[in-house]
């Protein structure tokens, strides 16, 4: 498998590279030559283990850069370091109502699905190049704690997480500034999170920056992040035993991507929810078939504070049939205008009848999480309920009432106490691993938003 950029002019390299790299030489992001059939495997059971099924899913994507035998282990080392047996359940909790919990990774959400893995590849990659490098990245919240944790055993990583100051949960930011290793760094930008992952994206696109520091990436702008959630799309319907639609709580839209291209696969996806908080770009792209940007508003679901959705460039690319130039001035007009707009006839043939947009504010948020734990007893955190109630809005109106409907549920409630307590009275308790995770020192460098005060504290931890 070789790998091409969205921007038309980067070389195409391999997997291994892509993973190195991040983001591309042209500013782009890398997506495959062709989007591949899951690799058949015997492993294609209800009773095979998800790092199996995540080997043989995957497998195409790896090609054979990486040893078949060699990759099948690294999924297993991976999804070890998960506390539920099937790393991500599929829990039924109304008639065709389902969340597929994808928090019970060590940093309790969905980021450590990919994650986990992708440290594993990095120290493998890297050990057997001999090379080190130096990840830099951007989180709303999930990203930086999965991101350290999955790179802090790595012999051959330093890592700086710039994430905006004040606008992440205190268990989010602590699982950042809690961790002591001396190659993880965590960064608080004032500013907002499209700020950072401006920062990052600026760095990268400083050549002479770039070579002289190895910059790497483990936002979902690396496409390994955006793979290894294809996964849990499949694995769930295997569970469910039939088609669904997904609900997908996202802002930066990798999430959704990856069950895009799950279904490019073959997976029996009907049809997917994008679910916005009050930041609410995707929705309105949905409603209006264009993208205009708005002010950043907080939420009490702080991930998905975001309005500008870096993974949506993937999906325009295919929207101008893998047109780099077409899709570079699109996105060149975008930072200068703050509007992008689609033609009705590409939006009739990629987004409608696939996608459908619908936001969740903050009240409707608090009245979703309270009705979960009314009618089943389970305590959901702000980002899965904003995907919940989007699930419930389309009921009836994109998809017909007897519709199976699977809702990611992308974090623990406990990462986010204050927001569960509003809407329950209950306090969730962090697991055992975390419990004394409040009373650790924190160790935080915080830097103005300023690309030439953030370059000289990535070259000074290089």
């Amino acid at each position: 498998m070789r790998y091409i950029s969205t921007r038309g002019t980067a070389p195409e390299i391999g997997f291994c590279d892509v993973l190195l790299a991040g983001l591309a030489r042209d500013g782009g992001l890398y997506v495959p030559q062709t989007w591949p059939a899951p690799a058949k495997s015997a492993d294609e059971k209800l009773n095979a283990t998800y790092a199996n099924r995540a080997a043989s899913i995957m497998a195409p994507f790896v090609g054979d850069e990486i040893d078949a035998k060699v990759f099948q282990q690294l999924c297993v080392d991976a999804y070890s370091t998960f506390r539920h047996p099937e790393v991500a359940p599929l829990i039924e909790i109304a008639p065709d109502e389902y969340l597929l919990e994808l928090f019970h990774g060590p940093t309790l959400a969905f980021k450590d699905v990919a994650l986990q893995l992708v440290g594993k590849l990095f120290d493998y990659v890297l050990t057997q190049r001999n090379e080190r490098v130096m990840i830099v990245g951007a989180t709303s919240g999930d990203t930086g704690g999965a991101a350290f944790d999955g790179v802090a055993s790595c012999r051959n990583v330093d890592i700086v997480m710039l994430y905006p100051n004040n606008r992440v949960s205190d268990v989010q930011r602590r699982q950042m500034t809690t961790l002591m290793s001396p190659n993880v760094h965590a960064v608080a930008i004032d500013g907002t999170f499209d700020d950072c992952q401006d920062l990052v994206k600026a760095m990268f696109n400083d050549q002479k920056f770039r070579d002289a520091n190895q910059l790497s990436a483990v936002n979902s702008i690396n496409w390994v992040r955006v793979m290894a959630q294809v996964v849990y799309y499949f694995t769930a319907l295997e569970k469910l035993g039939d088609s669904a639609v997904f609900s997908v709580p996202t802002g930066n839209f990798g999430n959704v991507l990856a069950g895009w291209i799950a279904k490019q696969m073959g997976a029996s996806i009907d049809g997917f929810v994008v679910a916005s908080n009050t930041n609410d770009i995707l929705t309105r792209f949905f409603e209006s078939q264009q993208m205009t940007a708005h002010e950043v508003v907080p939420t009490l679901s702080p991930s998905m504070d975001i309005q500008v959705s870096s993974n949506f460039e993937r999906l325009l690319f295919e929207m101008n049939n893998r047109d780099g130039a077409a899709t570079a001035k699109q996105l060149t007009d975008f930072r200068s205008t703050g509007e992008l707009i689609v033609t009705p006839s590409i939006y009739a043939k990629w987004i409608s009848g696939v996608f459908a947009g619908y936001r969740c504010n903050d009240e409707q948020t608090l009245a979703t999480m309270k009705d979960v734990y009314q009618q089943t007893g389970m305590l959901i955190d702000p980002h899965t309920a904003v995907g919940l109630s989007a699930a419930r809005q389309s009921i009836g109106v994109n998809y017909p009432k007897d519709q199976s409907i699977i809702t990611l549920a992308t974090a623990h409630p406990a990462k986010f106490p204050d927001a569960v307590r509003r809407a329950t009275g209950q306090t969730p308790e962090l697991p055992e691993h975390l419990a004394d995770l409040m009373s650790r020192p924190e160790r935080i460098t915080s830097l103005p938003n300023n690309l030439k005060s953030v370059q000289a504290f990535v070259a000074k931890c290089h």
